[in-house]
């Protein structure tokens, strides 16, 4: 057994967790570079490869989902694999298998003709929430109150499109966390610089058109529940929305409690992953007018500090288990090696 992984330890990722696992448990790893082009090569004296690829770098984007399978194909084991990454980053493939395994979630529309689009904005109602496929920590994410507003989004979808990021929501997200101490006024002023000065991301990959998407607004929550699952563990944590807002993600107001937590969501989110199989998922939830926990989206990775708070797990029968020295990074690599 050995196991290669990126070589990507920049603050936030899973890859430094796991490298000191692997030296903690004397387990045989490698670092390499995914983006060389030999990396195939690099890769098949492995029984593994792990890489917390991410949808902020334009070239994990491109060939990460392409590379991983790749690589699967030849019977190396990988993190993530196909189940766990294909919908990553993709609210759109989300909606659909949703659909196909009845999940309960947050009803979504996607369109791909500008007609289709205005005749569905005409005879729906609203506020509606609008999303790009892509992103995250609130990214693209717009409540639109009007009709007016949801026609504007729709022209601009089927003809100059969206870039992936948006600054001016940046800014303003700078600017709170500044307010809240968060962060401190040199993170505004970069906030500002990004107004003029674009991201490798948005320079290097194309605008986002020929859809839109749209998910309904579910109203008065002031939170969502974020459930996450590895193997048979579950553990979670409350995000509180931002102030005069409407979304969570990316906030950075958690409330790591168990008791505030509806086991519910835990529930679902077990359910769910048995019919995905996913090595490990990140399932947020809101609750409807009847306080039914809905799905609003899903994903494979996270900010590993994110979960730091985290004091213990729920297995599969929903028993409570007090974890001292908390390392979801770890269980990903033990069961990798499990399923080896």
């Amino acid at each position: 057994m050995k196991i290669a992984i990126h070589n990507k330890t920049a603050k936030g990722f899973f890859t430094e967790r796991w490298i000191n696992y692997c030296k903690k448990n004397s387990i045989p790893y490698k670092l390499i570079n995914a983006y060389d082009s030999n990396i195939v090569e690099q890769v098949k004296d492995c029984t593994a490869f792990m890489w917390h690829h991410s949808n902020y770098d334009y070239r994990d984007a491109l060939f990460a989902k392409q590379l991983l399978f790749s690589l699967e194909q030849i019977g190396i084991k990988v993190f993530p694999n196909f189940n766990t990454t294909w919908h990553f980053d993709d609210k759109v493939g989300q909606k659909y298998l949703f659909e196909a395994i009845g999940a309960p979630f947050v009803s979504s529309y996607v369109f791909y003709t500008k007609k289709e689009a205005l005749e569905w904005v005409n005879n729906t109602v609203f506020p509606k929430v609008f999303k790009l496929r892509g992103g995250s920590g609130s990214s693209n994410v717009k409540l639109v109150k009007t009709k007016y507003q949801a026609k504007k989004l729709v022209n601009r979808a089927f003809a100059k499109g969206f870039s992936q990021f948006d600054k001016w929501t940046h800014l303003k997200f700078r600017y709170e966390n500044f307010c809240t101490g968060k962060e401190n006024f040199v993170a505004v002023l970069k906030g500002i610089a990004r107004l003029f000065i674009a991201t490798n991301y948005s320079n290097n990959f194309q605008k986002e058109k020929g859809y839109v998407y749209f998910q309904d607004f579910i109203p008065n929550n002031s939170f969502d529940i974020r459930v996450v699952i590895i193997g048979n563990k579950a553990f979670a944590f409350k995000r509180m929305v931002r102030k005069n807002d409407f979304r969570a993600s990316g906030a950075g107001n958690n409330i790591y409690d168990k008791n505030e937590i509806d086991e519910r969501c835990v529930k679902i989110a077990f359910e769910l992953n048995e019919k995905i199989k996913s090595q490990i998922i990140f399932c947020d939830f809101v609750f409807d007018k009847d306080n039914n926990p809905l799905i609003v989206e899903i994903s494979y990775g996270s900010n590993a500090e994110l979960y730091d708070k985290c004091e213990g797990y729920w297995d599969k029968d929903l028993n409570w288990h007090k974890e001292n020295n908390f390392d979801f990074c770890g269980w990903m690599v033990e069961n990798l090696i499990k399923n080896t």
